[in-house]
């Protein structure tokens, strides 16, 4: 069955950064785009970045711009999410996911999904 783990969150101060990873299994992950969204308590699920199955298109949501850096490695199954310039408006669950298909950046659009991985940036 479909498998995606992510890791690396953590407690950071603000300012410093983090670097998590999405290991999957399960299907076929150098054809599939992969996107990263969080939630914080009392928000909803938002768009953080994708990445397209060859890496060659890139999306970001506002927020995060210049900031974050979405990036794969086909050979390790793997994606990531380097986040630099942490700040508490960052803390919330990370999740990867799955795309359907194409690069999209609605949650609608990915059919499978992490577990999650809680960041937490103190001031």
């Amino acid at each position: 069955q479909v498998q995606l783990v992510e890791s690396g969150g953590g407690l950071v101060q603000a300012g410093g950064s983090l670097r998590l990873s999405c290991a999957a299994s399960g299907l076929t992950f150098s054809r599939r785009a992969m996107g990263w969204f969080r939630q914080a308590p009392g928000k909803e699920r938002e768009f953080v970045a994708a990445i397209s199955w060859s890496g060659g298109i890139t999306y970001y949501g506002d927020s995060v711009k210049g900031r974050f850096t979405i990036s794969r490695d086909n050979a390790k199954n793997t994606v990531y999410l380097q986040m630099n310039s942490l700040n508490p408006e960052d803390t919330a669950v990370y999740y990867c996911a799955a795309a359907l298909r194409g690069t999209p950046i609605r949650r609608i659009d990915y059919d499978y999904w992490g577990q999650g991985t809680q960041v937490t940036v103190s001031s």
